[in-house]
């Protein structure tokens, strides 16, 4: 019994913790890229036609199961954060002023910003970049992907910062 392309790839979804690119679907179902394509649209089309609360999502270079804006506040409540609230300001912050020089978060936030900083380089949220004796931050691509955001551009972050701000 040959198995259904579109339920392997569900499957890879909905077991993967990050993103995951086609080539990589490709290389470890020994699919072709054309059979996961198809096979993402097909899936995609299938949760948008039950009303689901879940939809597949592109983000970056890869795909991913997501709750759909409206569910994630039901969602949030019960999954695990990886994030502590605590470092979110700082999160937000590093994000919407990209780069920016930590000693000048410091002056703004305060001095929990290296806690925090550190927190999210753990995390492979933030990078920084040594200038002078203090940081030049950036966000990272796992920013991007942990928070949905199509793009890791600073403009894409912003612009998506810049949308929740206002809803």
């Amino acid at each position: 019994m040959a198995l259904d392309a579109v339920r392997i790839v569900e499957a890879v979804l909905f077991s993967a913790s990050r993103p995951v690119k086609v080539s990589d679907i490709e290389l470890r179902t020994q699919l072709s890229g054309s059979t996961v394509r198809r096979a993402l649209k097909k899936l995609a089309k299938e949760y948008e036609d039950w009303g689901s609360s879940i939809e597949v999502a592109k983000t970056g270079t890869g795909y991913s199961l997501i709750l759909r804006e409206e569910y994630r506040p039901f969602g949030r409540q019960f999954a695990p954060k990886e994030v502590p609230d605590e470092v979110l300001r700082t999160a937000a912050w590093i994000a919407y002023h990209q780069p920016v020089l930590q000693s000048d978060l410091n002056r703004s936030l305060g001095s929990r910003v290296y806690d925090d900083v550190r927190t999210l380089r753990k995390l492979g949220m933030v990078h920084g970049r040594k200038k002078g004796q203090t940081l030049l931050l950036t966000t990272t691509k796992r920013f991007s992907e942990y928070f949905g955001i199509d793009g890791a551009s600073k403009q894409a972050v912003k612009k998506w910062m810049e949308e929740r701000a206002k809803a």
